[in-house]
């Protein structure tokens, strides 16, 4: 049986922490603030680690300490996250082949979410 309070707030936490990796890694392709502070945005991967490190700890106690379930969960949660905030922040189109990913990523987490 699934805790879904502890998947809650790991899927929170992973959400929290794909945006700030998203503006971590490519704020300095469009906002002079990365660019002009180079440490500090190095150094925001210390909360960020601590993000993703809260957000595994509550997947994996969410599905009785498996690790996988936590892993593919992420990965669509990243990969949710970077697409629509690529075309939201940098006004990159949604292609055919970029909705078909978005397709499986979702795909994965509603089997992770929904399948025994």
């Amino acid at each position: 049986m699934v805790n879904i309070g502890a998947l809650l707030v790991g899927m929170f936490f992973g959400f929290l922490a794909q945006v700030a990796t998203f503006f971590q890694l490519q704020g300095p392709m469009k906002y002079e603030w990365f660019k002009n502070h180079y440490w500090l945005t190095v150094l925001m991967g210390i909360p960020i680690s601590m993000l993703f490190i809260y957000s595994v700890k509550n997947m994996v106690i969410a599905f009785d300490g498996q690790m996988w379930p936590s892993r593919l969960i992420g990965f669509s949660i990243g990969a949710v996250v970077f697409s629509l905030l690529s075309w939201s922040v940098f006004n990159e189109p949604l292609t055919t082949k970029t909705l078909i990913c978005l397709g499986l990523a979702i795909t994965i987490l509603l089997v992770q979410l929904f399948v025994k």
